[in-house]
């Protein structure tokens, strides 16, 4: 039986573990090896690494730190970052990561998320859209490369596009609510998840369980991604790695029973 998922989002940056707010301003917070040896300790559902300056400078995929990453984890692992062509995808799956994730890559050629999926399978194969509100509100567009770039393309029309090309799955990511731990934007959310059927997992914006609960509670079966909200603790933001409890996870995954309209 399918059931919600709670998963940590870890961004790297020159090696290190950073956390950004709305893409900028990355605060240093410690190793992504010793990071993921903790959450190893506390058995997360699933845990996302992903590269923000790999796309950005036109790097290839760091695959030394890819298999320090996949060696030390004990759950499964999506990693995202600079990956352009099947070989890349190949490569990383082959050290033991159970996911690649796209983004620029696929926005600039959509016809690479169906080329790896051909070769990987579509289970392999997660699409992020970092999206950017427009004005009039309500309207949102996908950028790239950190945030830097505007690429056009409406995220639920992109989304559906993926989904047809073979993504096995959509990460919708809000720029405007990263690192402010203000809750996620559902109406975002609804835009995509109605556009989709391949499993969805949002990021951006919680602050706290009972916002991965409210998502759940809305949404159903659905992936609640966070940074922040795993890496600090307090108002004054100091470091400190954590993750719900067993009883706790259990608690959200329920609220997935109160959903009128489970996917």
């Amino acid at each position: 039986m399918l059931r919600p998922r709670i998963i940590p989002c870890l961004l790297v940056q020159n090696k290190g573990l950073v956390k950004t707010v709305r893409f900028k301003d990355g605060k240093y917070v410690g190793d992504p090896i010793n990071a993921v040896k903790i959450f190893n300790e506390k058995e997360v559902d699933e845990l996302m690494v992903l590269d923000i300056d790999a796309s950005r400078h036109r790097c290839a995929p760091d695959f030394t730190l890819i298999q320090r990453l996949a060696a030390e984890c004990r759950m499964p692992l999506c990693y995202g970052g600079g990956v352009s062509n099947p070989e890349d995808a190949r490569r990383i799956i082959g050290l033991g990561v159970e996911k690649v994730s796209l983004s620029a890559a696929a926005i600039a050629d959509p016809g690479l998320i169906g080329r790896i999926s051909d070769e990987l399978g579509s289970q392999s194969v997660v699409v992020v859209l970092d999206v950017k509100e427009k004005k009039p509100r309500s309207s949102w567009e996908v950028w790239t490369h950190n945030a830097t770039v505007a690429s056009g393309r409406d995220p639920a029309s992109f989304a559906r596009e993926a989904q047809a090309r073979g993504a096995g799955e959509i990460v919708v990511n809000s720029i405007d609510r990263d690192g402010t731990m203000q809750g996620y934007d559902f109406a975002l959310v609804e835009k995509v998840r109605d556009a989709t059927s391949v499993p969805l997992t949002v990021l951006g914006g919680a602050g706290s369980l009972t916002d991965a609960e409210l998502l759940v509670q809305r949404f159903g079966v659905i992936g609640a991604s966070a940074g922040s909200l795993f890496v600090f603790k307090g108002q004054y933001k100091a470091v400190l790695i954590s993750y719900p409890d067993k009883l706790a996870r259990e608690r959200i995954a329920a609220s997935a029973l109160t959903c009128r309209d489970p996917i």
